[in-house]
């Protein structure tokens, strides 16, 4: 558990924010202080740029040649009883240390370095430079360095440590002292005070992360309906948006599978329910026929193997209603594209239902024009959708009715619309009829699996048009679709070639 809190996303934050700040606040400390000693050591060395050229001028270092050690000395006892911040030394040409006022085991180096000497002469003072510390080698100090001449040759040098060991214990006393530490501890303090409130705002930050994970995690276990706030515009809000979209969308698309899992087992029940009642009718008229054989006479005989034979009738068009729905959504169905009289196919289409429709005592109504011109599709599929629809609009209307064939040219196209004044379809039922597992529930027929619209939808998307339907609960209802004519149908070939395309997104 401890390893997991660890690891968050928070702590992974904090961790990359504070590192750095701590880092760049030692930096800063350092430089800080190494600025400081730096600029303290500049301003020495330039406040006493002419020091060891005084000494020079008040003594001489060397008499006939030689150091004047004596005097030497005693001058610089008094410099350093001046300002006992400063070390004094004599120096030959070459760096050599010649005397000094100091305990002979204070110094350990026996010469100092040259170059610095040289660079310090050649700047005039007005440039930091640090020279070899006698007294400690391994930490070079400022300095202010005079030549001392005879007869226009260098002999020897006066060689005078600004910052020597006196110094350097009071700088550290000073380090101790209540406003370095006060200025220490401010530091500490605002560098505190950055990293609380760095740390407040990365849990603002992950905060909404841990809500959109909470969102997600309560969506995978079945709320579809949890979301996310979204309360500004920034990038987190953003992924918060996003995930707010991906989730409406999965939700109706689990919707969808939902209604379509519904469908689908209405579906397999009213098969069912379709094959076995023409099945059972079938069966048990055959028993009769074969247990009652002697018994029935042959107009009885006649009439049961009318009924079995009716009942096998219907069984082979839903079974074939099944296979064609299935090529169709399968798209294995290969069009056969020609123009064809499309009055023709209305007035053959009426004959073949008018004794089903006297039988109901609906009138069937054709309003079209014989000279229509002709149409380029499949005269067979077609021909099955005309089918279905008139079909449905028999099955639909009540006796006293009226089923219309309407037929009208429009530009390029021929709109075809099958009109009945039978008891319509409910607002709710009309974005499902063509679903291929929907049936509605408000129609007075019951049983049959509904395909037929399934179908002819299939059919004209195949064709690359669109069927309509308009409708109202008990006034009618109206399907229309358009085919294009053959006088303006330039694009035969591309209209077969591209008969499914529309079916890709299906």
């Amino acid at each position: 558990m401890r390893g997991r809190i660890l690891g968050s996303l928070y702590w992974k934050l904090s961790a990359a924010f504070l590192v750095p700040l701590l880092l760049v606040g030692a930096g800063y400390t350092y430089l800080t202080l190494f600025s400081s000693e730096m600029y303290f050591a500049e301003t020495s060395q330039r406040l006493n740029v002419g020091l060891a050229q005084r000494i020079v001028e008040d003594i001489k270092p060397f008499i006939n040649g030689k150091p004047n050690l004596e005097g030497m000395n005693q001058l610089f006892h008094d410099v350093m009883v001046v300002n006992p911040s400063v070390e004094v030394y004599l120096l030959d040409s070459e760096g050599k240390i010649l005397t000094f006022d100091a305990p002979k085991e204070k110094v350990k180096a026996r010469s100092v370095s040259l170059q610095p000497i040289a660079e310090f002469l050649q700047s005039d003072g007005k440039k930091l430079v640090l020279g070899d510390n006698p007294r400690d080698l391994r930490t070079p100090k400022v300095f202010s360095v005079a030549p001392v001449t005879l007869d226009d040759k260098v002999v020897g040098y006066v060689y005078v440590i600004l910052s020597g060991e006196e110094f350097d214990s009071t700088a550290d006393r000073i380090r101790q002292s209540h406003f370095l530490t006060l200025g220490l501890q401010g530091l500490l303090v605002s560098l505190a005070a950055a990293g609380c409130i760095g740390l407040a705002a990365l849990a603002l930050v992950t905060r909404k992360l841990r809500r959109l994970t909470a969102a997600a995690l309560a969506f995978t276990e079945g709320d579809y309906s949890r979301r996310v706030s979204i309360t500004s515009n920034d990038e987190l809000d953003e992924l918060g948006r996003a995930f707010n979209t991906m989730a409406d969308t999965l939700s109706q698309h689990v919707s969808d599978l939902e209604r379509t899992d519904a469908l689908r087992r209405e579906l397999i029940a009213n098969v069912s329910h379709d094959l076995r009642t023409p099945l059972a009718s079938a069966q048990g008229y055959l028993e009769t026929v074969l247990m009652k054989e002697s018994d029935l006479s042959a107009p009885e005989r006649q009439s049961y193997l009318e009924i079995i034979f009716s009942n096998m009738e219907r069984l082979s068009r839903l079974i074939e209603e099944l296979f064609e729905l299935s090529k169709l959504e399968a798209k294995q169905t290969q069009l056969h594209v020609e123009p064809f009289s499309i009055a023709d196919l209305a007035n053959d289409l009426a004959q073949k239902f008018a004794p089903i429709a006297e039988k109901k005592e609906v009138r069937i109504v054709p309003e079209f024009s014989q000279n229509l011109p002709s149409v380029v599709a499949d005269i067979g599929l077609i021909d099955r959708v005309l089918h279905n629809l008139l079909d449905n609009a028999i099955s639909y209307t009540n006796s006293g009715g009226e089923a219309k064939i309407v037929l009208r040219e429009y530009g390029s196209k021929l709109r075809v619309s099958i009109e009945d004044t039978g008891v319509g379809i409910s607002a709710q039922d009309l974005p499902y009829v063509f679903n291929r597992f929907y049936q509605s529930r408000t129609h007075g027929k019951t049983g049959g699996a509904g395909l037929g619209l399934a179908i002819a939808k299939k059919i004209l998307e195949a064709h690359g048009e669109v069927i309509s339907v308009e409708s109202r609960a008990g006034e009618g209802t109206k399907f229309s679709f358009e085919l294009p004519l053959a006088k303006s149908r330039k694009r035969t070939r591309a209209y077969s070639e591209a008969a499914y395309e529309s079916l890709e997104s299906q």
